[in-house]
C-alpha cells in the first residue's frame, strides 16, 4: 500500500496512507468515539466488529468509573483482537455545536499527550469528526497537521516515534497530503 512519510523531528515520522484503520499494527489505534462510548456505527462500529465484544465491555466499565469522555482526554481500553495494544477512544466535535476547531485540536493533542504519558511510540489516527459529525475534511486536515507540527515543536523529546493518518478513501488522503504542503517537512526514511 502506498504511503507518504514526513519527518516532523529527527525521531518522529508522520505517515499518511489510505487503508483500513482496524488492521494497523501499532501501539495505539484512535477510535472516533461518542462521549458515551457506545460503539455502534462508523469507525467505532468497525473497531467493535473486528476487535470483539470485549471492547464494548471495557468501554462500559470505563464510563461507569470515569463518566462521559471529554474532548481533551481520550478513554483508554484494551484492543480486543485488534493488532494494537490499546484503543484511545477520542471524542471529536460535532460540526455546528460551537468551538469545533478548538475542540478538534484538543482531541488530537489529548491523544498525543496520553501517548507520552503512557510511554508509547506508535499511533494511528482516523480523520476524527469528518464522518457522521460532519466536520469539513479540508479544515480537519489543516488542523491535524497544525496540531502534529505544534506538538512536535513543543515536545522535542517526545517518545512518540510514528504518527499514522489512516484514511478511508483517495480524496480524503489527497486533502491531507495537500495540508502537509504548508510545512517544510522532509521525507522520513
Amino acid at each position: 500500500m502506498n504511503e507518504t512519510r514526513f519527518s516532523l523531528t529527527p525521531s518522529l515520522c508522520l505517515i499518511l496512507k489510505q487503508g483500513d484503520l482496524t488492521l494497523e499494527k501499532v501501539d495505539v489505534i484512535v477510535n472516533a468515539a461518542n462521549r458515551h462510548l457506545q460503539h455502534g456505527g462508523g469507525i467505532a462500529g468497525a473497531m467493535l466488529r473486528r476487535g470483539g465484544s470485549s471492547i464494548q465491555l471495557e468501554s462500559d466499565q470505563w464510563i461507569r468509573q470515569h463518566g462521559l469522555v471529554e474532548h481533551c482526554s481520550p478513554a483508554v481500553t484494551g484492543s480486543g483482537t485488534l493488532l494494537c495494544q490499546y484503543l484511545f477512544h477520542a471524542v471529536g466535535p460535532i460540526w455546528g455545536a460551537g468551538d469545533e476547531e478548538k475542540k478538534l485540536r484538543q482531541t488530537i493533542h489529548g491523544c498525543l499527550q496520553k501517548m507520552d504519558t503512557m510511554n508509547l511510540q506508535t499511533i494511528a489516527f482516523p480523520a476524527i469528526s469528518t464522518g457522521i459529525y460532519s466536520f469539513p475534511i479540508e479544515l480537519a486536515a489543516q488542523i491535524f497537521m497544525q496540531t502534529f507540527h505544534q506538538y512536535a515543536q513543543d515536545h522535542p523529546l517526545t517518545g512518540i516515534k510514528e504518527i499514522r493518518m489512516v484514511l478511508f478513501d483517495p480524496s480524503t488522503l489527497e486533502l491531507f497530503l495537500n495540508a502537509c504542503s504548508a510545512y517544510p517537512w522532509e521525507p522520513c526514511t
